[in-house]
């Protein structure tokens, strides 16, 4: 099998989803807008996960099994599963792949820290969301770490929900392949998620900016209440400020760690009104340049 292993993400837009997943695609286009700071990484193809898939004849058996597993019994769905993941994290990186990478790697700074992050290609389907189903690895640090989450990431391919979620969906496991991003770590004050329309309403004449303090993991794990600003024509039309107990937060050397937030500190809004302003404005940026409409469709 020959391939392209890495694509730099200025390289890809929604064309090449085939080639780097959902995520990477996605993230390829944004590079793409002005305006917008994407921070520099690459993508490991699935061209290099179906490489690796071949040339693991100790797969054959598990992933065999896992097809046979019955849907209607968890509890072998599960045993099946963790099978094949433990076969493919104890899988190093194919000779031409690790080199590769390892090139990448260089040209950003083999000592850096990454974000490892898993990038399938059937993330966002008209039918079904594979949202938060794959795993991410932050401050990653090193050429060697990198490789083995990369094997960590194409492993998580065969998470129980994930694999639960595809036989719900009638998804054939070997359907599915994963591609990686990596890319260099940011070590925010803040971080959080952005929607350019109310999550719950659906009303597009405003942004919903939720943060909290440290790494975004807080957020998407649960981990924390975050504060909530609702944007509306260029001002923060409501705010809700959050518990934030905790923050995720980057070690130095490499992996993360939960810290608490001092008592005082808690009760304070993890972003500005200017902050979360500038925010949405650049996700109507993006939002247009996606070609999505914005329309009302509440109060």
């Amino acid at each position: 099998m020959t391939g392209r292993y890495v694509w730099q993400l200025h390289e890809v837009d929604e064309t090449r989803i085939a080639a780097v997943g959902g995520k990477g695609a996605h993230l390829g286009a944004l590079t793409r807008i002005d305006g917008v700071r994407v921070p520099p990484g690459f993508c490991v193809t699935t061209d290099a996960f179906r490489l690796a898939v071949a040339r693991t004849p100790a797969l054959a058996g598990p992933l065999d099994r896992l097809a046979r597993a019955d849907a209607d019994d968890p509890a072998a769905l599960r045993t099946a599963a963790a099978e094949v993941r433990r076969v493919v994290e104890r899988t190093a990186l194919p000779g031409d792949v690790a080199a590769a990478v390892t090139a990448a790697l260089a040209g950003l700074g083999a000592d850096a820290a990454y974000a490892v992050r898993s990038s399938a290609t059937a993330e966002d389907l008209p039918t079904a969301s594979f949202a938060g189903q794959q795993d991410t690895y932050l401050n990653v640090v090193g050429t060697a770490e990198v490789l083995r989450h990369v094997s960590r990431c194409w492993a998580s391919l065969f998470t129980d929900r994930a694999v639960t979620y595809r036989r719900r969906h009638g998804i054939d496991d070997r359907a599915v392949d994963m591609a990686v991003v990596v890319q260099l770590m940011v070590v925010p004050d803040a971080a959080g998620i952005m929607f350019t329309a109310d999550p719950v309403t659906g009303n597009r004449t405003v942004v919903s900016v939720e943060a909290g303090f440290g790494l975004g993991e807080a957020l998407v794990s649960g981990l924390v209440n975050p504060d909530v600003f609702t944007v509306r024509d260029g001002a923060v039309a409501g705010r809700t400020i959050g518990a934030k107990a905790r923050a995720v937060r980057a070690v130095p050397g490499g992996g993360t760690r939960e810290t608490p937030v001092d008592p005082a500190r808690q009760a304070q809004p993890a972003l500005t009104d200017a902050q979360a302003v500038r925010l949405a404005a650049l996700g109507r940026r993006i939002e247009r340049a996606s070609g999505a409409r914005r329309t009302s469709s509440g109060p």
